[in-house]
């Protein structure tokens, strides 16, 4: 899986020591996310993501947030300018 933030081509960086959530759904799917550090109500908040290929293209942002009862996942929520 690549982790988000590596370029297309890229080597992961993946770290032991670094905790990850994955990317459902939407442009970023599969991909992982550090959230090392973040509580739980950053989790169930979420990101909103830079993503070159949503609907918005270049520059557009992908929103990923958690929820309920699920640990280690992102669910995409749409994509915004």
């Amino acid at each position: 899986m690549r982790v988000y933030g590596d370029g297309p081509g890229e080597t992961s960086t993946r770290r032991p020591e670094c905790v990850y959530a994955e990317l459902v759904g939407g442009p970023l799917d599969g991909q992982l996310l550090d959230v090392t550090g973040w509580s739980a109500q950053q989790l169930f908040d979420g990101a909103l993501l830079i993503c070159e290929s949503g609907m918005y293209g270049p520059g557009g942002r992908s929103d990923y947030s958690g929820q309920p009862g699920v640990a280690g996942r992102l669910y995409w929520q749409g994509d915004m300018p």
